[in-house]
């Protein structure tokens, strides 16, 4: 069973920094699977922040965060970052990550994504 364990959230000011880190088990391999990185905040639809493909790396973001987090990943430690820099009081949320064997056209989606980690807490003050 694949199992994804977040850490590094917390409260932070506007313009400050955090690393957030999942930490992917249960398989031997997850060269074949996309890692995503996902934000839900109060009555609001969980929507999509960055995702990498675990074997060739490619990247992808929402606009929302393009220039500011940078979304990577370790091998030989199964565990995927996403540092987030110039942190705004919108960024406020409970980030996810996410793992599966998505198409290119699910990247974006949660829907495509069948395992979930437990969720962190992320707050930027103003």
């Amino acid at each position: 069973q694949v199992q994804l364990v977040e850490s590094g959230g917390g409260l932070v000011q506007a313009g400050g920094s955090l690393r957030l880190s999942c930490v992917a088990s249960g398989r031997t391999t997850f060269s074949t699977y996309t890692m995503g990185w996902f934000r839900q905040a109060p009555g609001k639809e969980r929507e999509f922040v960055a995702a990498i493909i675990w074997s060739g790396g490619s990247l992808y973001y929402a606009d929302s965060v393009k220039g500011r987090f940078t979304i990577s990943r370790d091998n030989a430690k199964n565990t995927m970052y996403l540092q987030m820099n110039s942190l705004k009081p919108e960024d406020t949320a409970v980030y996810y990550c996410a793992t599966d064997r998505v198409p290119y056209s699910g990247i974006y989606h949660f829907k495509t994504y069948n395992y979930w980690g437990q969720g962190t807490q992320v707050t930027v003050s103003s």
